[in-house]
């Protein structure tokens, strides 16, 4: 048997297609197995148990091999391969186990050969039916990706694993009427889709409804917008949709529960997002449906009875995600209303997770929730409404902190004024005594609809989901908001225009990135043969050079992100496909509003302006000689150079050796790993002809403009190639109603041809201002290639800290240095930085931070900043090599 007999079909979301026959991969003759599932052991006769074996029974016989179920171990015969799956309490498990011990952990998984009834078993074990389905889950990955089912399963040791995260969650939206509906109602997509999130170690799988618009304005597409009456009629109020017949309603209710079902068999919770409680549109004279028969007084106890009723309805569900401030369309504030839809959730029979949006919270909503005495959750942004590198960003932008002194009123009259911290970030919800978990939401902004797998930062962002106690991560959807505010257009959503990379389900695109998130949200550590099996099924030997080349162009939106966040809302803000900013014209700055004035290109404040550096206040720092140890647009630049570079060379080593080369998912992949490229050339430039505007515009010299409109051609230059690549897609890429949120590349060259046109409007008023030596110095360093080289400082933070004493810190800097600044906060974006300068004993360098400052319930987080000299100076420990960890410390309390 080989692959030219295996018809198009889809396991554990892998797409594998009819290929060419090829000696090297031909199956050996498959034996016979035996899957042994006790039934008197309650984890493996559990229903998600039974359900995985399964999925493996079908790998194994997709592979040509005969499969056998069986009670005992000793059933099976003398000549079949015996798989044994197992709880973790069972005799069986502790026998085999014995060197290897099973984790207490939730979730864990354990597969080792062993013997029992003196022959040869393969031992699959979980710590519960979740840790189980996993490990059952993997041998049929391992089998689905391998030549020779035998040798797939052959281990030479145990293999044990516990998660990182006890929450990895996944959100699919639903957003449009027009392109959404068909995959909601489609039986036969989720099955593979849920099979795919399982046994990629995803936990929790969230449908979210009402989340199509913000503000309740302007509506125009408003299917579940307020979701309860699409789903149920609520005996006692006359509550309906007009527009929506009584049976629509009733199969969105039959559909609901089998994706809960679905999702449940699989050992994953189902998590219901209910983000819009309001109810009347405003403005909107075109909405395709409206909601009759509430009013003020009827509306908080409606939407009690109807979640309860809900609930009851689908008792799969085991959490509800609630958006609560006033973009749900309910002033915030209004505690009475909270109370009385909370009481919904607490009085349908079971335990059910309170799981609110961070946005607007204040200690009052958090009380409410607590008081249900059901589990709570709080989902703070992570990188505001995008993705950035992986850490928590050191501070927020101006923008975003608190305002004390603004008495806010209306829907927003909290995240718009005293609570404005929370609106992107995790604000001061890390107290340690605090009642509630913290899951980190990703939000779909940066990367919305380009290929992304990078194991490098997935692992590095998966330990950065535990910060501080933290319960892990949401992941919002590739195309996430895909036809958001009426923007709809019918069709496949991955926009294709070439329809022959259109796959029939819109995720199959994405399964790689849902492996590399999952497997490693689950296991920082997991080893790289997770991805790579995936890597060879498809590109054979290109898979090596095929993984790097989208690891790196991966990195490249996420760092523009971070370095230049135009807007911390993906309603504004699209780097993926970008809409360009004037260098100089700060009056007319298109949809960037939510800028620092005067809203030119150079004036955009870094994502984390703690760390990193401004375009401006760098070029000033160049002329006036001196700088700090922020990282600085230039050096951002040059590491999307370099992942550009890595990038390419490496899809140019794939095309020398990789398979299947006319296949789709080879040319998906080329496609967009080439438009990534493109993407890190263009802001790379943008940066530099940033740094030396600048430069000219604060001496008037004529060779810092010049060389400004070199990058910036250069720029465009990559803009056009990216936009030539991008044909293949639609020309109107719809995630919302704005020109910033639908269109093409093409829709974007010429407003950049328009900006470079009046910079170079400026030529005939350039001349020489400041001393020419230190404008020519400023204009070298702009064009240089600056790579930071690690530091060899050397400090060994403390375990923790202990309440009421001062916090002692030393570092011996490994290099000559004329000072040493030590920063230090509260790890609560509520507080700025405080500093304290060091001081000189020998080859170290002292500082305490005093004991007033250890009173409260925060970790405090910290890091160093060296100056050698005025042009000179770098932050210890700052990021690694690789850019991928935690550049500061972080103290718990004792």
């Amino acid at each position: 048997m080989n692959f030219a007999s295996i018809n198009r079909r889809h396991f554990l979301g892998t797409a594998v297609l009819s290929l060419p026959a090829s000696p090297s991969l031909a199956f050996a003759a498959a034996p016979a197995f035996a899957i042994a599932l006790d039934p008197a052991d309650p984890t493996a006769s559990s229903a998600p148990a039974k359900w995985a074996a399964g999925e493996l029974q079908r790998a194994l016989e997709a592979k040509g091999a005969a499969v056998r179920r069986c009670a005992q171990v000793s059933e099976a015969a003398a000549g079949e391969f015996c798989i044994a799956a197992s709880g973790a309490a069972s005799a069986l498990a502790r026998d085999i186990l014995k060197a290897s011990p099973l984790p207490a952990a939730s979730e864990a998984l354990a597969i080792a050969p062993g013997k029992a009834n003196n022959r040869q078993v393969l031992l699959a074990a979980g710590r519960d039916a979740p840790g189980l389905v996993y490990a059952l889950l993997e041998l049929a990955d391992r089998v689905t990706h391998a030549s020779d089912s035998a040798a797939a399963l052959a281990f030479n040791a145990a293999v044990v694993e516990q998660p990182a995260n006890t929450t990895r969650s996944v959100t699919r939206m639903f957003c449009s009427d027009v392109e959404d509906k068909a995959w909601y109602n489609d039986r036969e997509m989720w099955p593979p889709y849920l099979t795919m999130l399982a046994g990629q170690r995803f936990n929790r799988f969230n449908l979210a409804l009402g989340i199509g618009y913000d503000f309740i304005r302007n509506v125009s597409d408003a299917y579940f917008e307020f979701a309860y009456p699409f789903l149920l009629d609520i005996p006692g109020y006359n509550v309906r949709v007009p527009q929506l017949p009584d049976a629509e309603r009733d199969r969105n209710l039959a559909q609901l529960k089998f994706i809960a079902e679905q999702t449940v068999q699989r050992g994953m919770q189902f998590q219901l997002g209910i983000w819009m409680h309001g109810y009347e549109w405003i403005d909107s004279p075109k909405a395709n449906y409206t909601i009759e028969g509430l009013n003020k007084d009827n509306h908080g106890p409606y939407c009690r009875d109807a979640v309860r009723t809900l609930l009851k309805a689908v008792p799969q569900i085991s959490g509800v995600t609630f958006r609560v401030h006033g973009e749900s369309g309910v002033e915030e504030g209004s505690y009475d209303f909270w109370k009385t839809v909370f009481d919904g959730v607490a009085t349908c029979g079971r335990p059910v997770e309170i799981d609110m949006h961070a946005k607007g919270m204040d200690q009052t909503m958090m009380d409410l929730a607590v008081n249900t005495k059901m589990p709570v959750k709080i989902s703070p942004k992570y990188w505001a409404e995008h993705l950035g590198m992986p850490y928590h960003q050191a501070d927020i932008r101006e923008l975003e902190r608190p305002k004390p002194n603004v008495r806010a009123s209306g829907l927003m009259k909290f995240s718009a004024g005293s609570r404005s911290f929370l609106r992107y970030g995790y604000g001061d919800l890390m107290r340690e005594d605090r009642k509630w978990g913290v899951l980190h939401r990703i939000w779909p902004g940066t990367q919305r609809l380009l290929l992304w797998g990078d194991p490098v930062t997935a692992a590095a962002h998966s330990r950065a989901f535990s910060f501080c106690g933290s319960d892990g991560a949401e992941i919002m959807e590739p195309l996430g908001f895909k036809g958001r505010r009426g923007s709809g257009i019918a069709g496949n959503r991955t926009g294709y225009a070439d329809k022959s990379l259109t796959p029939r389900w819109d995720w199959e695109k994405y399964v790689y990135g849902h492996r590399v998130w999952g497997r490693l949200l689950y296991n920082p550590k997991a080893s790289p043969d997770t991805w790579r099996r995936y890597l060879t099924t498809q590109f054979g030997p290109g898979g090596a050079p095929m993984e790097q080349a989208l690891a790196n162009a991966s990195r490249i939106l996420p760092t523009i992100t971070v370095g230049h966040g135009t807007s911390a809302g993906n309603n504004t803000y699209w780097p993926e496909v970008y809409l360009n900013q004037s260098m100089i014209d700060g009056a007319h700055p298109g949809p960037y509003s939510d800028t620092p004035q005067p809203r030119v290109f150079g004036n955009v404040s870094p994502m984390d302006p703690q760390l990193f550096s401004r375009i401006n206040d760098h070029a000033d720092n160049l002329l006036s000689g001196e700088c700090d140890g922020k990282y600085s647009p230039i050096e951002v630049a040059q590491w999307l150079e370099d992942y550009a570079a890595e990038a390419t060379k490496h899809l140019d080593n794939a095309a020398k050796s990789a398979t299947g080369k006319d296949g789709v998912e080879y040319r998906r992949w080329t496609i967009d790993i080439a438009m990534q490229a493109g993407i890190g050339k263009f802001f790379a430039a943008r940066f530099r002809s940033g740094v030396l505007y600048r430069i000219f515009e604060k001496t008037g010299d004529k060779a810092a403009l010049e060389e400004s409109l070199k990058q910036y051609r250069a720029a465009r230059d990559a803009f056009a190639d990216v936009a030539s690549r991008g044909k293949v897609y639609v020309s109107d890429i719809t995630v919302g109603e704005t020109r910033q949120l639908r269109g093409h590349w093409m829709d974007r060259l010429p407003a950049i041809d328009v900006d470079i046109t009046a910079v170079a409007a400026k030529l005939p008023e350039a001349k020489e201002g400041m001393p020419r030596d230190r404008v020519a110095a400023a204009i070298k360093a702009a064009l240089a290639s600056p790579r930071r080289a690690a530091s060899t400082a050397k400090h060994s933070p403390l375990a923790n800290y202990k309440r009421n004493q001062p916090i002692a810190l030393e570092i011996a800097p490994g290099a000559k240095v004329a000072s040493v600044r030590l920063y230090y906060r509260h790890v609560t974006h509520e507080e700025r930085y405080e500093v304290a300068e060091m001081t000189a004993s020998g080859n170290l360098y002292r500082a305490s931070i005093p004991a007033s400052y250890t009173t409260g319930e925060y970790p405090i987080e910290y890091y160093f900043e060296l100056r050698q000299s005025p042009e000179t100076a770098w932050l210890h420990p700052g990021f690694p090599q690789d850019l991928a960890g935690q550049p500061y410390y972080v103290l718990r309390r004792a």
